[in-house]
């Protein structure tokens, strides 16, 4: 109906509205009790900018537009846009609280919603950032309160640590580290280096012979008209890709049995904790990422929240939006498996690096669906 928001009935005007307007006021409350500013990033972002950071896949879930200067996008979140309003301000730290729409395309058929309110916090620049994730996290806790939802934790940070530790080549952690978003295409890719690369060496064996002979060239224009998009020299660049990975030799299978193990680790964030210090063994660089989880675990118990009680996924954020490189969090209905994350966040770094060419900063925040919480509290009224 015209009167209804996203997961929340007749909240555009009457009782409905004030309803939610309470729910907006008690949220931005608890975010900006830290010392927050409110901000207010523009609705309309450059397409060029989130096309650099997603590619061609963000057209599919963003709604696009454009006028006689630039292509430009409905905003799909709110971090990209604060990170850009954080640099055009020139600070160092700071924190900001905000509450908007934002937009999503959806598949046609769905119901879920295309526009939906997002309240949140965001923190940069903090120096330590065991306590910068305590904060955000202890905020978005307190601003749900007693809303029936259970949170859980995960750290793509030690994905990451552990894609790099591996005994690869450049291309294999580059191409690794790009689908740890897409688990279906991450896990096809580990059997494409590991127990089913003698099969894709055979199925290019061919491709390779032509190449190593000098024909490349002559076969792309023998080939006949080109189909696509992709140049001759793009569909070279790539067969010469495909031959120097038919070269290499595959993945050990205990490497790849241990980063399927970090990722599958899965308890209370104290038991993760254990577990992933037993397979950190030889491991520096993911050792230095499990010691970064130890020290958020008591940062968390000096803000009051048990780390005993907090569950922890090792695949956890690995279907969200693909800036997240560290801690990761979000909270679901505990008895409304209609809703969606009612709160989700986590650390985006390197975000902050992408955006400003190199010059990046700490940056770590949470957002809450703020309809999805009414709609959560008005049930349970």
């Amino acid at each position: 109906m015209v009167t209804d928001r996203a997961y929340l009935k007749g909240a555009r005007m009457g009782a409905g509205l004030s309803q939610l307007d309470a729910e907006i006021s008690s949220v931005l409350g608890v975010l900006m009790s830290s010392g927050a500013d409110r901000v207010e990033p523009e609705v309309l972002q450059p397409a060029d900018v989130l096309l650099d950071l997603y590619g061609e896949d963000i057209r599919a879930r963003a709604f696009v537009t454009r006028d006689d200067r630039a292509e430009m996008m409905l905003r799909p979140d709110f971090t990209v846009p604060l990170v850009r309003l954080h640099a055009a301000a020139e600070l160092e730290e700071a924190r900001y609280a905000y509450c908007g729409p934002v937009w999503r395309r959806q598949e046609f058929g769905s119901e879920r919603p295309r526009e939906y309110l997002q309240a949140g916090f965001e923190l940069f620049g903090a120096s330590d950032q065991a306590t910068a994730d305590a904060e955000v996290l202890a905020l978005i806790l307190e601003a749900v309160g007693d809303a029936g939802v259970r949170f859980v934790t995960g750290d793509m940070g030690l994905a990451i640590s552990a894609i790099d530790a591996l005994d690869a080549s450049d291309a294999r952690k580059a191409a690794l580290r790009r689908h740890l978003w897409r688990p279906q295409r991450f896990q096809s890719l580990l059997r494409r280096y590991g127990v089913d690369h003698a099969l894709h060496v055979e199925k290019r064996r061919e491709l390779v012979e032509v190449l190593n002979s000098g024909g490349l060239d002559a076969a792309i224009r023998d080939a006949g008209k080109p189909v696509g998009l992709r140049s001759a020299d793009e569909v070279a660049r790539r067969v010469r890709a495909l031959a120097e990975e038919s070269e290499t030799a595959p993945l050990d299978p205990g490497a790849v049995s241990f980063l399927e193990a970090v990722l599958a680790v899965k308890g209370s964030s104290t038991e993760a904790l254990a577990r992933l210090r037993d397979l950190q063994d030889g491991q520096a660089g993911f050792a230095q990422a499990v010691d970064r989880l130890e020290a958020r675990l008591a940062a968390f118990e000096a803000r009051g929240i048990d780390p005993e009680e907090l569950a922890f996924e090792g695949s956890f954020g690995r279907t969200t939006l693909e800036y997240y490189d560290g801690f990761v969090f979000g909270a679901e209905a505990v008895d409304a498996p209609d809703l969606p994350a009612l709160a989700s966040g986590g650390r985006y770094d390197a975000l902050t690096r992408t955006l400003s060419q190199g010059d990046g900063m700490t940056a770590v925040g949470g957002m809450i669906r703020v309809e999805a919480l009414a709609a959560l509290r008005r049930a349970g009224a």
